[in-house]
């Protein structure tokens, strides 16, 4: 069932979507070669829970498996989503993708963001401007009277012209009370067709693109995702508010970019 938000319900959202982006952005503060996830993951925790909030992906059920460890979900390289944090250094050269979700107030944030190691490779770093790009794309589809396949569509259409691979198997979702409401929210789709999108609606927007092929495998944690051909991923994430004329997006980078300066995707 697609549960519609009242306004001031959609407040609360915000209010907890925006802990995330601060949260991202005290992680931003830190990420440089040396730094581990572990590290990462730790901050990130007292944080959350300094702000009165719980992050919700800690203890999060795994039907493959033990619940998830961590805080936040830190994919290095050619990890997808669900990279467990831990005590392997960040390289200069490296990224990570940073998925970070907290509970306040009887509702959820969640959002993520791809953030360089140092000076990256030119071909890496149009990966991750790419993915940023098609989220806003979706984004910009987020509205009433529209179709969730306009959305899948203009992520799609974004990255497959520009030769990256756009993964099935992971997608977006409704949120809310909940961490995962319905719907399921594909990065991927035709214009015109999918659950009709109505005001109210909140959603969490995330492409998931690869620099190869959309091919991907789990690792024997039962979370890690990775690409097959072990080619690099990214990963943006946004939650937002389905509007008559223009999604609200409740979550914000705004926080981190401040963080990263001139570094900022």
């Amino acid at each position: 069932m697609i549960f519609l938000k009242t306004d001031d319900e959609i407040e609360l959202l915000r209010q907890s979507n925006l802990l995330v982006g601060k949260t991202l952005a005290e992680v931003a503060k830190l990420i440089k070669p040396g730094v581990t996830t572990k590290q990462l993951d730790k901050v990130a925790e007292e944080f959350i829970r300094d702000h009165g909030a719980i992050p919700t992906f800690k203890g999060f059920p795994n039907p493959y498996g033990s619940p998830f460890p961590g805080t936040l979900c830190t994919s290095v390289n050619d990890q997808v989503v669900h990279g467990i944090p831990n005590d392997i250094p960040l390289k200069e050269g490296d990224i990570i993708s940073v998925d970070c979700g907290t509970y306040m107030n009887g509702f959820c944030g969640d959002s993520a963001y791809t953030f360089c190691v140092g000076e990256v490779a030119p071909e890496i770093l149009a990966l991750l401007k790419t993915t940023k790009e098609a989220l806003y794309k979706g984004i910009d589809n987020a509205v009433h009277g529209k179709r969730l396949g306009d959305i899948g569509y203009a992520i799609q259409q974004y990255c497959e012209t520009r030769s990256y691979g756009v993964v099935r198997e992971f997608v977006g979702h409704g949120i809310g009370k909940q961490m995962h409401e319905e719907p399921q929210v594909p990065n991927y789709g035709k214009r015109g067709t999918g659950t009709l999108l109505k005001k109210g609606m909140c959603i969490a927007i995330e492409p998931m693109i690869t620099q190869g092929n959309r091919q991907i495998v789990m690792e024997d944690d039962n979370w890690t995702i990775r690409t097959r051909d072990r080619k690099w991923a990214a990963h943006f994430e946004h939650t937002v508010a389905v509007g008559l004329d223009r999604a609200d997006i409740l979550s914000s980078f705004e926080f981190i970019e401040q963080v990263l300066g001139d570094k900022a995707i």
